[in-house]
């Protein structure tokens, strides 16, 4: 299977400038020298934990297995190059499978410029185990960190959370367009993607800050999907909880002063809306602070791996 596999993939990836040498031989050649810093990521996604294959297009799921890589490489303000992929494939339908995985992420991955330079395949008894390793390089303005945010700063988040698990998880643009330009044009001090919830992912940028954060929550943009998800359950949990908890929103959440914040809203230079929940503080620890202003608590809830 892998020959053939191997043999069919050669023919489908187009040529990159990046990469002298793909798939095919002990290793691929990636051009590097005299470029910026690299950021080197990985993901893997499971079959029954991150999708169920029995439920989904196999193409939905090679999309996501490379779209979460790039929206950790938008995380940190980078540009994306090139992909390894690793397929752990059930023995039935291995070759169709791996093709349909392919056919997933190779229109994503010429979207962003990302040479895929390769990877492993193997077949086994267990279920469809994906591992995407994504290699990039830092701007101008180096990598954006979740360790910058000072108390003061603004919280800044793109687009509306909460109800993924209805479908968007599979489908949601990773913001990598939308961090170069914002960190391109603005002071940006910190920076996370909201992979596994809003306010847990919140609080591990400030933790990584040495600094607290406090959400008015009458300001976190909500998708459609968490109200529809809300009343499906019949008021199980609100609209809200599942904006600041469920996860796989895959958005930035950025720190940037206060001024620049407000310029940032002002001149939208973005497709996407911007909005700012809230601010960090020095006070350690995440608050939610309602309409009326009164401050309370809130614990951070999220996807925990």
């Amino acid at each position: 299977m892998e020959t053939e596999f191997i043999s069919w993939l050669r023919q489908r990836l187009p040529p990159h400038p990046q990469l002298p040498l793909g798939p095919g031989d002990d290793a691929a050649l990636l051009r590097l020298s005299g470029r910026p810093e690299c950021l080197l990521t990985v993901d893997l996604l499971t079959d029954q934990v991150d999708f169920r294959l029995g439920e989904c297009d196999p193409r939905r799921i090679g999309r996501k297995a490379l779209a979460v890589n790039l929206s950790d490489i938008a995380a940190m303000a980078g540009r994306p190059l090139a992909a390894v992929i690793a397929l752990a494939l059930p023995r039935t339908r291995a070759f169709e499978l791996a093709t349909e995985l392919y056919e997933g992420m190779l229109p994503l991955a010429a979207e962003y410029a990302v040479a895929i330079a390769g990877g492993d395949t193997n077949c086994w008894d267990g279920p469809l185990a994906i591992s995407v390793t994504l290699l990039g390089e830092t701007t101008e303005r180096g990598p954006l960190r979740r360790s910058g945010a000072r108390p003061g700063d603004a919280i800044v988040v793109t687009g509306r959370f909460g109800g993924s698990i209805l479908g968007r998880h599979f489908d949601f643009t990773p913001r990598v367009r939308e961090a170069l330009r914002l960190r391109e044009r603005y002071e940006l001090r910190a920076g996370i993607d909201v992979s596994d919830g809003l306010s847990l992912d919140l609080a591990r940028l400030a933790q990584a800050s040495g600094c607290g954060a406090r959400i008015n929550t009458a300001d976190v943009p909500i998708a459609d999907a968490a109200r529809v998800l809300a009343q499906a359950e019949g008021g199980a949990e609100t609209a809200l909880a599942h904006a600041l908890g469920d996860g796989e929103d895959f958005e930035l959440l950025l720190a940037a002063p206060p001024d620049v914040a407000r310029r940032m809203l002002d001149e939208r230079p973005l497709d996407v809306p911007l909005t700012v929940i809230g601010q960090f503080v020095a006070e350690a620890g995440l608050w939610q602070v309602d309409a009326g202003g009164a401050a309370r608590p809130l614990v951070p809830r999220g996807w925990v791996h």
